[in-house]
Parts: C-alpha cells; sequence; structure tokens
C-alpha cells in the first residue's frame, strides 16, 4: 500500500507550535501517516527584513519537527528551493508524483484563509483532485468548495502567527510560549527579526522614501525602545517637520527629551 502523506505548505517564516500542533493533529486523527512540511522559497515580493532565508527557515523546521510527539513522522522538506521559481503548488505536486507518486499518496493541508481565495491559484480545479484538508484560521470563514474538501473544524486553533511572532521578536517582547526552544534559541542565534535588523530593514526603505512619515515612527519607536536616544529624537523630530501635528511623534519626543534631561542633567542645566 502506498503511504498517505499529508503536504502542509508555507513559508513557516518562522514555525510555531500552532503548526507543529495542526501536524501532530492530522496524524493523530489518522488521515495520514506522515506530515510534510514544505518550506516555500523566498518570494521576490516579500521584505528582505521580513522572509528569513530559506536554509534558517529550513533548519527551524527541523527543530521543531524533531521535537514534536511524531518525531520522523513530522518532517521539513526543501524540495521547493530546487524546483523552477516561482514555485506553485501544482508543479510540486506534478514533481512529487514523479518521483513519488508510486510509492506515496499525497494530501494537502491548509488554512480557512487559503480555501476563500484558491480560486486564484494556478490550476486550481486540478488542486481539489487531491484530498483538501481545511483548518480554522482566526477571522477567517471556513466554507467553501463544500464536498470537495474536509474541514478540520475540531483543529487547534491559536492566537498567534508568524506575522505576530516577528513583530514581537522586533519588539523585544517575550515569545516563549509560541515557539519550541530549539527554534528560539536558533532565531536568537542568528539574530532573526531583531531590533537592529528591522532597523536596517527600515533604513533601507526610508533611503528611497526619506519622507515616509509610517517608516520614519516605526524606526524611531524601535530606536526608543533599544535606546537609542539620539536616533529617536532625531527620528520624531523628523515626522514633526513633515507633520507638526503628529500626536504620537509628539509624545514619544517629549519622552525622550525628559529622558534626556533627567541623565544628563549637568549638560541641560549647568
Amino acid at each position: 500500500m502506498k503511504e498517505r502523506v499529508m503536504l502542509y505548505f508555507g513559508s513557516f517564516n518562522p514555525v510555531h507550535k500552532g503548526h507543529i500542533a495542526l501536524a501532530e493533529y492530522v496524524l493523530d486523527k489518522g488521515l495520514c501517516e506522515r506530515t510534510v512540511l514544505i518550506v516555500s522559497p523566498r518570494s521576490p515580493y516579500k521584505e528582505a527584513g521580513e522572509l528569513a532565508p530559506e536554509m534558517d527557515r529550513f533548519e527551524m523546521a527541523e527543530i521543531a519537527c524533531a521535537a514534536s510527539r511524531h518525531p520522523g513522522k513530522i518532517v521539513p522538506s526543501a524540495v521547493e528551493f530546487l524546483l523552477p521559481k516561482p514555485s506553485y503548488t501544482i508543479d510540486t505536486l506534478r514533481y512529487l508524483e514523479e518521483t513519488a507518486g508510486d510509492r506515496m499518496r499525497f494530501s494537502i493541508l491548509m488554512g480557512a484563509d487559503q480555501i476563500a481565495r484558491l480560486d486564484g491559484w494556478k490550476e486550481y480545479e486540478r488542486l481539489l483532485e487531491y484530498p483538501i484538508y481545511v483548518y480554522p484560521r482566526q477571522g477567517a470563514a471556513t466554507g467553501g468548495y463544500e464536498g470537495r474538501v474536509t474541514l478540520l473544524d475540531s483543529a487547534p486553533l491559536h492566537d498567534f502567527s508568524s506575522t505576530c511572532i516577528r513583530e514581537r521578536i522586533s519588539r523585544g517582547e517575550d515569545v516563549t510560549q509560541m515557539l519550541e526552544a530549539g527554534v528560539l534559541g536558533y532565531i536568537r542565534r542568528k539574530g532573526l527579526w531583531s531590533p537592529a535588523r528591522r532597523i536596517e530593514a527600515l533604513s533601507e526603505r526610508l533611503a528611497a522614501a526619506p519622507h515616509d512619515v509610517g517608516l520614519l515612527v516605526e524606526r524611531g519607536k524601535l530606536h526608543y525602545r533599544t535606546g537609542a536616544w539620539g536616533p529617536a529624537l532625531n527620528d520624531f523630530n523628523a515626522v514633526l517637520r513633515l507633520d507638526a501635528g503628529h500626536v504620537e511623534a509628539r509624545q514619544y519626543a517629549d519622552m525622550v527629551r525628559e529622558i534626556l534631561e533627567f541623565r544628563y542633567k549637568d549638560i541641560y542645566n549647568p
């Protein structure tokens, strides 16, 4: 008999406990014998500071899969790194059918937000010939393609996402409840999505758009959180020169001045 393999496509940027919980769930329910996390390659439409390098995402997926309740049955794959770009799910499936279809029978695991826009995917009708299992996502309806997909209404639903995790990391906030310890350790060693990396990415964007108030405020707040008072004040002052009524920039500029006056009282009050 062919091994039933469920393919879970995603950027896994980073892979988190919610991803692994879903992979464990479909195995526990007997929907497959193996779950494979297909790590997507770098997209030309993603910001460099947002999407971690391919091999970093793959290595984090390896760490998370090995720490799951079903190591060996939950595994990552870099197959899409080797295929022509851009990567399309149907092309990956064709390749897998050609190389492993004689011993594996494939199904697909996707979120409710993805099924809602499936008709925009390449050859989506061909995709619907495969068993598709749909798990709930916060704020996304689970309807669509009734009778052609299987809804996993009892699948675990987590109230955080990779986007949320990246934002928390960039702000220096705690994410230990969202990530496997080995994945968090990897992120810290590599400095992925750190405030310094985000500041660098924002600076590159501001070089091309120096009057973008939103970018200036975001960079200023990151400088503030990391205690870089001078650069923070420079950014907030730049915002106020562009928009004198910007309330948030005014509040942050005033807070920075208070800090500087307190720490350097002799300079400010000779």
